[in-house]
Formats: C-alpha cells, sequence, structure tokens
C-alpha cells in the first residue's frame, strides 16, 4: 500500500555539538533563510532552514565510490550520508566556505554529466558536496547513461 498523497517536506536533522558553527555554515555562509521553530530554553536549541526543493538520492556503494573517483574525493569507510546542494556557481560557493574555514576535500570540476561539483568536509563530519547544473533535466535525459532504475539495464 502506497500513501494517498507523497510527503510534503523532507527534513534532514543535523544533530551538532557546534550549533553557532553550524548555524553560521548553513544559514549565513550558504545563505539558508531561517524559518521559527519550537525549543524550550538554555542548550535546547533548533534551527530550521529552507531549501527550496529536496530530493532523496539512493545509490550503491558502487555508485558512491564512482562518483568519488569522478570528483577525487575521498571515500568513506560503510554507509554514509551526504549533502549535496545545487548552486549557481560552485567556484564562488566553494570560495565562501574555504573562507569560512572548511577543508576542501575535491576542488570544483566538470563530470561526465555536466555537473561542476566540488566537495567539502562540512560541519560535524558531513561532507557537502555542491553541484553547478550545466544542462537542464530534458536536454541530461536524452544522453546516454541517463534513465531510471526500472529502464535500466542489468
Amino acid at each position: 500500500m502506497t500513501l494517498s498523497r507523497p510527503p510534503k517536506q523532507l527534513r534532514l536533522i543535523i544533530e551538532t555539538d557546534d550549533f553557532d558553527s553550524a548555524l553560521r555554515f548553513y544559514r549565513d555562509v550558504l545563505g539558508l533563510p531561517e524559518q521559527p521553530a519550537f525549543a524550550t530554553d538554555g542548550e535546547d536549541r533548533v534551527a530550521i532552514l529552507n531549501v527550496a526543493t529536496a530530493t532523496i538520492e539512493l545509490a550503491t556503494p558502487t555508485h558512491v565510490r564512482n562518483i568519488d573517483a569522478i570528483e577525487d574525493a575521498p571515500s568513506s569507510k560503510g554507509p554514509t550520508l551526504r549533502i549535496a546542494l545545487e548552486v549557481d556557481n560552485t567556484e564562488a560557493a566553494m570560495t565562501s566556505v574555504e573562507e569560512f574555514g572548511l577543508e576542501v576535500l575535491a576542488p570544483p570540476r566538470r563530470t561526465p554529466f555536466e555537473t561542476i561539483n566540488g566537495r567539502v568536509q562540512g560541519p560535524d563530519g558531513w561532507q557537502v558536496t555542491f553541484f553547478q547544473e550545466l544542462e537542464t533535466l530534458q536536454e541530461r535525459t536524452r544522453k546516454k547513461g541517463f534513465t531510471t532504475d526500472v529502464d535500466r539495464a542489468r
């Protein structure tokens, strides 16, 4: 049985020991607008930051390692969660986060799937990839290798 309607929002909850640093990164450096959120007092702190669109990307370990190789970025051990954020300009995003003091794991590079990707070590151990689309989804869909899983040859 499926839901009568798909979920309306994807919310990724990142538990952080350095709340102020994480908030500065996501809200102030990346510019994600903060919306009101409920918390009590003292150390009970929360910030809900809005990203206009969210997707869930499911990937096999082989695919994750292939992306690591394309980006020339280090692989993590075991199953991981990563954050990937679409930006207008990957170079500018990387410059901003470097100025914030984050470690660059992979400098911006053009990928075979027509994006410019760069990766940093984000707050609290999360890897954050910035990607800039160079083609529309419609243009990409017409290229070899781009299909849905159900239609992919095995």
